[in-house]
Order: C-alpha cells, then structure tokens, then sequence
C-alpha cells in the first residue's frame, strides 16, 4: 500500500531510530526504499531486523534533490509513496495512519507532515517551525495563489506522502533541481486543479540550529532553484513571506523575554537574504565563487557559463 523512501548520505545511530520507528506504525511500510550516496558511508547495522529496507547506492555527483528521488519513486511499486529525509524522527506510531486518511479526498495529490522543534532547537528554530507548521491542517488549491503567493506552494519532502497515481499523472519530480524539489511539484499540481494537504496531526520532530555560512548556503541554493524556474516562481515573491516571519520572530522574541536573541535572529536574516540574492543571480558569478557558495558542489560539475 505504502512505499517509504529516504535520501540518506553519512547516516549515524540516530538513523535507526528513525527505521525502527517506521517498521513500528499503525500501518506498516511495504518497502524502506533508501537512496545511499556513497556506498563506503553506508553501515549495514542501522538497518538490522528491518526487513522492509532495500538500500542502493549512488554516487556523489549522481545525487540530484528531484533526480534521486525520482529514480526512487520509480522503484516503488506501491499506491503510495512517503517520502521522508534521514534526520526527521516519526513523533508517535500513528505518523503514517494520519498521513493517508486525507486521501480518502480523491482531489489530493501529495500531503505533508507537520515538523515539530527538538528540544535542543533554538528560540529562534523553535519559531520558525511553529510558523511554518502550525497546528491546525488545511488543504490548498489553485484559487489559494493570488491569496496566498508562494505560500501556496509551501510543501516539504522531510515527510511528504505522494498519491502514485497522480505523481505519474502530473510528470512527477522534474527532471534536476538543486532545492525545491517539493514545492516544483506542488505547484504542477494546484496548476492542473489537484490539492495539497497539510496534515497538523501528522508529526515528525525535525529541526536545526544551523550557523550563519550554512544559512548562506542554504539560501543560495534556494535562490538557484527559483532561477531556474520562473515558470513557478516568477510569478510569486519569497522575499515578502522572509520579511514576515522575521518580524513576527522579532516580536516572539520579544514577548517571551528572549530578546537577547534578536541579534542573531538580524544576522541569520541578513545571510539568508544575502545567499538568496546571490542565488537569484548565480548567472553572472563565476563556477569557482559558486562551488564557494553552495551546498551541493557536484551539482555544479556539468555547468558552463
């Protein structure tokens, strides 16, 4: 009935947890599909007396946000497809049950889990997920867009299931992207008049305290992901949505005597407003300041100017 998959690259003992958790649900995954970059990070003993996994391996210039999952995708078998990255920590047993019970609404193409903050998360991560991921569920649709902009399109593959036969029907994962994968497809869908559901009672624990270069990084390879397809996000502002949440985290902070904080919260901002536009205008940087400046530098092997 249901395929799990999981990207997973230098997996540690915190992975088993996460495989142990999954072989534990209300309804159980068919297959534990994991996509390995790099077969000699891979250690067999994470997955003992799971029998559900298959584990395959790849390279780490092969490794695609979009293309691996896709490949995997095409793997699966089942009538639907949850995929899930190696550090998101199913919260209770009843992850997946919660999860499928809104495609009992035939219009739903894909729906994704709430994301709840670590305990070791910071004022500032623990905001931004309650933001992110409230606690009340909702379901978008095409006419949410000129509402919503981009936040219509919000949808995260940490832990995201696919109804198969609509994933095939719309094209799937395009064919490369650097980030983005997830919410690409979200858009393909609202476009062809499908739905995309947020489940608030599907939870998973999953947060980080990231430092500024890595938020650089991450927002430049977010601002290469929107460049590359303007036929999404031409049309809607991410820089608004940005301002937003960091004025309501200012205030958050504020509020719960945690002001010391507001600091770091304008000097994370600003590295992310910095990696964004830089990624927006990745076009006019040189491959040598690129490969500085992203995550993912295998990503970059093929790219001419």
């Amino acid at each position: 009935m249901i395929d799990v998959i999981i990207p997973v690259y230098r997996p540690d003992v915190s992975f088993r947890t996460v495989l142990q958790r999954l072989n534990q649900q209300s309804i159980r995954p068919e297959r534990i599909i994991l996509i390995n970059t790099e077969k000699r990070f891979w250690k067999p003993e994470l997955a003992f007396g799971i029998e559900q996994v298959e584990v395959y391996h790849i390279s780490k210039e092969e490794f695609d946000h979009a293309a691996t999952r896709k490949m995997a995708a095409e793997l699966s078998k089942a009538e639907y497809m949850m995929f899930l990255t190696q550090d998101a920590i199913p919260a209770n047993h009843r992850l997946m049950e919660q999860l499928l019970k809104v495609f009992k609404k035939k219009e739903v193409a894909a729906a994704f889990a709430r994301q709840i903050p670590q305990k070791k998360c910071n004022p500032i991560e623990d905001y931004t997920r309650r933001f992110n991921y409230p606690n009340t569920s909702f379901l978008r649709e095409k006419k949410d867009i000129e509402r919503l902009g981009i936040r219509a399109y919000f949808f995260s593959d940490v832990c995201a299931v696919y109804r198969k036969a609509d994933y095939l029907q719309l094209g799937g994962f395009v064919e490369r992207a650097i980030f983005n994968e997830d919410m690409l497809f979200a858009a393909k869908a609202l476009a062809y008049g499908k739905k995309i559901a947020y489940v608030a009672e599907a939870k998973v624990y999953h947060s980080h305290n990231y430092g500024n270069i890595e938020y650089l990084k991450r927002n430049f390879d977010l601002g290469v992901s929107q460049a590359e397809h303007p036929e999404v996000f031409s049309q809607v502002s991410s820089e608004k949505e940005g301002i937003a949440l960091v004025k309501e985290t200012a205030r958050y902070l504020w509020k719960t005597g945690k002001g010391y904080y507001i600091p770091k919260l304008i000097s994370n901002s600003g590295f992310k407003w910095l990696g964004y536009r830089l990624g927006k205008h990745y076009q006019k940087l040189s491959k040598q300041m690129i490969r500085r400046l992203t995550l993912n530098p295998a990503y970059w092997k093929n790219w001419n100017q």
